[in-house]
Protein backbone atom coordinates (compact mmCIF):
# COMPACT_ATOMS: atom_id res chain seq x y z
CA UNK A 1 0.00 0.00 0.00
CA UNK A 2 1.55 3.22 -0.75
CA UNK A 3 2.52 5.20 2.09
CA UNK A 4 0.65 8.98 2.77
CA UNK A 5 3.81 11.13 2.51
CA UNK A 6 3.62 15.02 4.73
CA UNK A 7 5.77 17.83 3.90
CA UNK A 8 6.36 20.10 6.95
CA UNK A 9 7.44 23.72 5.69
CA UNK A 10 9.25 26.04 8.47
CA UNK A 11 8.18 29.36 7.69
CA UNK A 12 7.48 31.18 11.07
CA UNK A 13 10.95 32.53 10.53
CA UNK A 14 11.90 36.65 10.42
CA UNK A 15 13.66 36.75 7.55
CA UNK A 16 15.68 39.98 9.38
CA UNK A 17 19.35 39.52 7.53
CA UNK A 18 16.77 40.10 4.08
CA UNK A 19 14.52 43.04 5.71
CA UNK A 20 10.97 41.39 5.14
CA UNK A 21 8.91 38.38 4.82
CA UNK A 22 11.09 36.85 2.81
CA UNK A 23 9.28 33.48 2.10
CA UNK A 24 6.34 35.20 0.24
CA UNK A 25 9.09 37.40 -1.70
CA UNK A 26 8.43 36.75 -5.31
CA UNK A 27 10.82 35.13 -7.49
CA UNK A 28 8.93 33.22 -10.34
CA UNK A 29 7.78 34.72 -13.65
CA UNK A 30 3.78 34.75 -12.31
CA UNK A 31 4.55 35.97 -9.21
CA UNK A 32 5.56 32.11 -7.15
CA UNK A 33 7.48 32.07 -4.06
CA UNK A 34 10.71 29.78 -3.33
CA UNK A 35 7.60 27.95 -1.69
CA UNK A 36 5.83 27.22 -4.37
CA UNK A 37 8.84 25.55 -6.49
CA UNK A 38 9.57 23.39 -3.19
CA UNK A 39 5.75 22.44 -3.23
CA UNK A 40 5.34 21.68 -6.95
CA UNK A 41 8.42 19.16 -6.64
CA UNK A 42 6.94 18.02 -3.39
CA UNK A 43 3.86 16.85 -5.00
CA UNK A 44 5.47 15.47 -8.13
CA UNK A 45 7.76 12.91 -5.95
CA UNK A 46 4.72 11.65 -4.32
CA UNK A 47 4.23 14.38 -1.44
CA UNK A 48 0.05 14.52 -0.54
CA UNK A 49 0.07 16.70 2.29
CA UNK A 50 1.53 19.94 3.37
CA UNK A 51 1.95 21.38 6.51
CA UNK A 52 3.07 25.03 7.21
CA UNK A 53 4.36 26.15 10.42
CA UNK A 54 3.93 29.61 10.61
CA UNK A 55 3.03 33.12 12.71
CA UNK A 56 -0.50 33.21 13.87
CA UNK A 57 -0.70 37.06 12.51
CA UNK A 58 0.95 35.80 8.96
CA UNK A 59 -2.16 33.21 8.94
CA UNK A 60 -4.15 35.45 6.01
CA UNK A 61 -1.10 36.61 3.51
CA UNK A 62 0.02 32.69 3.67
CA UNK A 63 -3.97 31.72 3.13
CA UNK A 64 -4.57 34.14 0.31
CA UNK A 65 -0.99 34.00 -1.81
CA UNK A 66 0.66 30.18 -1.87
CA UNK A 67 -2.49 28.56 0.15
CA UNK A 68 -4.80 29.81 -2.55
CA UNK A 69 -2.61 28.49 -5.28
CA UNK A 70 -1.84 25.08 -3.95
CA UNK A 71 -4.98 23.73 -2.31
CA UNK A 72 -6.40 22.62 -5.38
CA UNK A 73 -3.57 20.47 -5.60
CA UNK A 74 -2.58 19.29 -2.31
CA UNK A 75 -4.02 19.02 1.10
CA UNK A 76 -3.23 21.58 3.21
CA UNK A 77 -2.83 22.17 7.28
CA UNK A 78 -1.80 25.65 8.98
CA UNK A 79 -0.06 24.85 12.22
CA UNK A 80 0.97 28.37 14.42
CA UNK A 81 4.38 28.86 16.15
CA UNK A 82 3.53 30.66 19.45
CA UNK A 83 5.79 31.55 22.10
CA UNK A 84 2.67 30.16 24.73
CA UNK A 85 2.76 26.85 23.02
CA UNK A 86 5.18 25.61 25.56
CA UNK A 87 4.91 23.21 28.97
CA UNK A 88 2.72 24.79 31.67
CA UNK A 89 5.59 25.78 33.91
CA UNK A 90 7.49 27.80 31.60
CA UNK A 91 7.39 31.48 32.30
CA UNK A 92 7.76 33.17 29.16
CA UNK A 93 10.28 36.32 29.98
CA UNK A 94 9.30 39.67 29.30
CA UNK A 95 10.37 41.19 25.58
CA UNK A 96 11.04 38.29 24.30
CA UNK A 97 9.45 38.02 20.59
CA UNK A 98 11.33 35.35 18.95
CA UNK A 99 10.35 32.02 18.35
CA UNK A 100 11.62 29.27 20.27
CA UNK A 101 13.79 27.23 17.31
CA UNK A 102 12.80 24.40 14.94
CA UNK A 103 12.31 21.98 17.26
CA UNK A 104 9.42 23.99 19.18
CA UNK A 105 8.11 24.84 15.52
CA UNK A 106 7.31 21.37 14.80
CA UNK A 107 6.15 20.51 18.25
CA UNK A 108 3.48 23.27 17.33
CA UNK A 109 2.84 20.95 13.95
CA UNK A 110 2.61 17.37 15.82
CA UNK A 111 -1.16 17.01 15.56
CA UNK A 112 -0.62 17.11 11.76
CA UNK A 113 1.74 14.47 11.47
CA UNK A 114 0.72 11.12 11.85
CA UNK A 115 3.44 8.92 9.86
CA UNK A 116 6.38 9.61 7.59
CA UNK A 117 7.41 13.38 6.76
CA UNK A 118 9.50 15.38 5.18
CA UNK A 119 10.83 19.37 7.19
CA UNK A 120 12.00 22.19 4.98
CA UNK A 121 12.78 25.78 5.74
CA UNK A 122 10.49 28.40 3.11
CA UNK A 123 13.72 30.62 2.97
CA UNK A 124 15.46 27.50 0.50
CA UNK A 125 14.98 26.39 -2.84
CA UNK A 126 15.65 22.61 -2.93
CA UNK A 127 15.41 21.40 -6.32
CA UNK A 128 13.44 18.65 -7.47
CA UNK A 129 16.53 15.55 -7.36
CA UNK A 130 16.48 16.07 -3.44
CA UNK A 131 12.19 15.77 -2.96
CA UNK A 132 12.43 12.82 -5.31
CA UNK A 133 15.39 11.25 -3.16
CA UNK A 134 13.29 11.88 0.30
CA UNK A 135 9.70 10.27 -1.62
CA UNK A 136 11.36 7.35 -2.54
CA UNK A 137 13.32 6.59 1.00
CA UNK A 138 10.38 7.15 2.90
CA UNK A 139 7.94 5.76 0.64
CA UNK A 140 9.74 2.20 0.04
CA UNK A 141 11.73 1.96 3.85
CA UNK A 142 11.60 3.14 7.72
CA UNK A 143 14.85 4.95 7.32
CA UNK A 144 15.64 8.40 9.16
CA UNK A 145 17.88 10.49 6.35
CA UNK A 146 19.43 13.85 5.81
CA UNK A 147 20.04 15.26 2.44
CA UNK A 148 23.39 16.67 2.08
CA UNK A 149 24.05 19.27 -0.56
CA UNK A 150 27.67 19.77 -1.93
CA UNK A 151 28.98 22.44 0.37
CA UNK A 152 30.19 24.75 -3.22
CA UNK A 153 26.42 24.66 -3.90
CA UNK A 154 25.04 26.17 -1.23
CA UNK A 155 27.24 29.58 -0.57
CA UNK A 156 26.50 33.43 -0.98
CA UNK A 157 28.51 35.44 -2.98
CA UNK A 158 27.34 38.45 -0.63
CA UNK A 159 28.35 37.02 2.62
CA UNK A 160 29.07 34.21 4.77
CA UNK A 161 26.23 32.17 5.79
CA UNK A 162 25.28 29.52 8.53
CA UNK A 163 25.73 26.16 7.94
CA UNK A 164 25.36 22.44 8.82
CA UNK A 165 28.61 20.60 7.99
CA UNK A 166 28.04 17.33 7.84
CA UNK A 167 30.18 14.54 8.86
CA UNK A 168 29.34 10.67 8.16
CA UNK A 169 31.09 7.17 8.31
CA UNK A 170 32.39 4.66 5.55
CA UNK A 171 28.55 3.97 4.77
CA UNK A 172 26.71 7.18 4.23
CA UNK A 173 25.56 7.24 8.23
CA UNK A 174 25.56 10.76 9.83
CA UNK A 175 28.40 11.07 12.71
CA UNK A 176 27.98 14.57 13.32
CA UNK A 177 26.93 18.38 12.01
CA UNK A 178 28.57 20.89 12.66
CA UNK A 179 26.91 24.10 13.03
CA UNK A 180 29.26 26.72 11.42
CA UNK A 181 29.65 30.06 9.88
CA UNK A 182 30.90 29.53 6.12
CA UNK A 183 32.33 31.45 3.26
CA UNK A 184 35.02 30.85 0.77
CA UNK A 185 38.17 32.96 1.18
CA UNK A 186 40.82 33.41 -1.57
CA UNK A 187 39.66 29.87 -2.88
CA UNK A 188 38.98 27.97 0.06
CA UNK A 189 36.01 27.07 2.09
CA UNK A 190 36.45 28.21 5.33
CA UNK A 191 34.15 27.16 8.18
CA UNK A 192 34.22 28.43 11.93
CA UNK A 193 31.48 26.55 14.68
CA UNK A 194 28.91 28.85 15.74
CA UNK A 195 30.36 28.22 19.37
CA UNK A 196 33.59 29.78 18.11
CA UNK A 197 35.40 26.57 19.35
CA UNK A 198 36.79 25.52 15.85
CA UNK A 199 38.45 26.61 12.71
CA UNK A 200 38.89 24.00 9.64
CA UNK A 201 38.22 24.06 5.98
CA UNK A 202 36.64 21.69 3.78
CA UNK A 203 36.80 20.56 0.13
CA UNK A 204 33.85 22.23 -2.44
CA UNK A 205 31.82 18.73 -2.60
CA UNK A 206 31.87 18.37 1.34
CA UNK A 207 28.53 17.63 2.05
CA UNK A 208 26.51 20.67 4.22
CA UNK A 209 22.80 20.63 5.37
CA UNK A 210 20.23 22.76 4.67
CA UNK A 211 17.30 21.48 7.25
CA UNK A 212 15.79 18.75 4.88
CA UNK A 213 15.38 16.05 6.43
CA UNK A 214 13.21 12.93 6.17
CA UNK A 215 11.45 12.12 9.58
CA UNK A 216 9.27 9.17 10.82
CA UNK A 217 6.33 10.14 13.50
CA UNK A 218 8.68 8.55 16.60
CA UNK A 219 10.55 11.48 16.30
CA UNK A 220 7.42 13.68 16.70
CA UNK A 221 6.61 11.02 20.04
CA UNK A 222 10.15 11.65 21.17
CA UNK A 223 9.83 15.67 20.67
CA UNK A 224 6.89 16.20 23.02
CA UNK A 225 8.29 13.80 25.50
CA UNK A 226 11.79 15.97 25.41
CA UNK A 227 10.50 19.36 25.28
CA UNK A 228 10.05 19.41 29.05
CA UNK A 229 13.88 18.87 29.54
CA UNK A 230 14.67 21.20 27.37
CA UNK A 231 13.18 23.82 29.02
CA UNK A 232 14.13 23.04 32.38
CA UNK A 233 17.42 22.82 30.96
CA UNK A 234 17.37 26.49 29.90
CA UNK A 235 15.57 27.81 32.67
CA UNK A 236 17.72 30.58 33.28
CA UNK A 237 18.86 31.54 29.62
CA UNK A 238 14.78 31.61 28.72
CA UNK A 239 15.53 35.19 27.25
CA UNK A 240 17.96 33.68 24.38
CA UNK A 241 17.76 29.80 23.93
CA UNK A 242 16.85 28.07 21.33
CA UNK A 243 15.17 24.50 20.77
CA UNK A 244 16.70 23.39 17.59
CA UNK A 245 15.79 20.56 15.36
CA UNK A 246 19.63 18.98 15.10
CA UNK A 247 19.87 18.49 18.53
CA UNK A 248 16.61 17.06 19.24
CA UNK A 249 17.71 14.59 16.15
CA UNK A 250 20.91 13.63 17.64
CA UNK A 251 19.60 13.29 21.28
CA UNK A 252 17.01 10.70 19.59
CA UNK A 253 19.44 8.89 17.35
CA UNK A 254 21.69 8.38 20.46
CA UNK A 255 18.74 7.06 22.95
CA UNK A 256 17.27 5.18 20.32
CA UNK A 257 20.51 3.65 18.64
CA UNK A 258 18.84 4.99 15.27
CA UNK A 259 20.88 5.67 12.51
CA UNK A 260 20.18 8.75 9.80
CA UNK A 261 21.48 7.83 6.27
CA UNK A 262 23.28 10.40 4.62
CA UNK A 263 21.78 11.02 0.89
CA UNK A 264 23.64 13.13 -1.54
CA UNK A 265 21.89 15.41 -3.93
CA UNK A 266 22.58 16.99 -7.48
CA UNK A 267 20.42 19.47 -6.83
CA UNK A 268 21.70 23.23 -6.63
CA UNK A 269 20.55 25.36 -3.55
CA UNK A 270 19.37 28.53 -4.23
CA UNK A 271 18.22 31.08 -1.33
CA UNK A 272 18.11 34.58 -0.18
CA UNK A 273 20.21 34.85 2.65
CA UNK A 274 21.03 38.71 1.78
CA UNK A 275 18.81 41.18 -0.64
CA UNK A 276 21.73 40.97 -3.27
CA UNK A 277 20.91 36.92 -3.70
CA UNK A 278 17.42 37.84 -4.94
CA UNK A 279 18.65 38.63 -8.44
CA UNK A 280 20.22 34.97 -8.20
CA UNK A 281 17.23 32.61 -8.03
CA UNK A 282 15.20 35.01 -10.37
CA UNK A 283 17.77 34.36 -13.02
CA UNK A 284 17.93 30.03 -11.85
CA UNK A 285 14.49 29.94 -12.08
CA UNK A 286 14.04 31.34 -15.24
CA UNK A 287 16.88 29.29 -16.60
CA UNK A 288 15.36 26.25 -15.29
CA UNK A 289 12.12 27.41 -17.11
CA UNK A 290 14.13 27.73 -20.22
CA UNK A 291 15.37 23.81 -20.14
CA UNK A 292 12.01 22.86 -19.15
CA UNK A 293 12.59 21.32 -15.55
CA UNK A 294 9.21 24.21 -14.52
CA UNK A 295 6.26 24.85 -16.84
CA UNK A 296 6.45 29.04 -17.31
CA UNK A 297 3.34 28.37 -14.89
CA UNK A 298 3.37 25.88 -12.06
CA UNK A 299 -0.18 26.29 -11.04
CA UNK A 300 -2.87 25.71 -13.85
Amino acid sequence: MKKDLTLVILAAGMGSRFGGLKQIEPIGPNGEFIIDYSIYDAIRAGFNKVVFVIKEENYEIFKETIGKRIEPHVKVEYAFQKLEEVPSFVEIPEGREKPWGTAQALYCAREYIDGPFAIISADDFYGKDSFDILAKTLSETNNYSIIGYLIKNTISDNGSVKRGVIFEDENHYLTDIKESKVERIDGVITCDTLDGKEHYTVEDDHPVSMLMYGLQRDLVDFLIKDIDKFYEENKEQLDSCEYLLPSVIDDYMKETNTKMLVEYTKSKWYGVTYKEDKEVVVNAIKEMIEKGIYPEKIWK
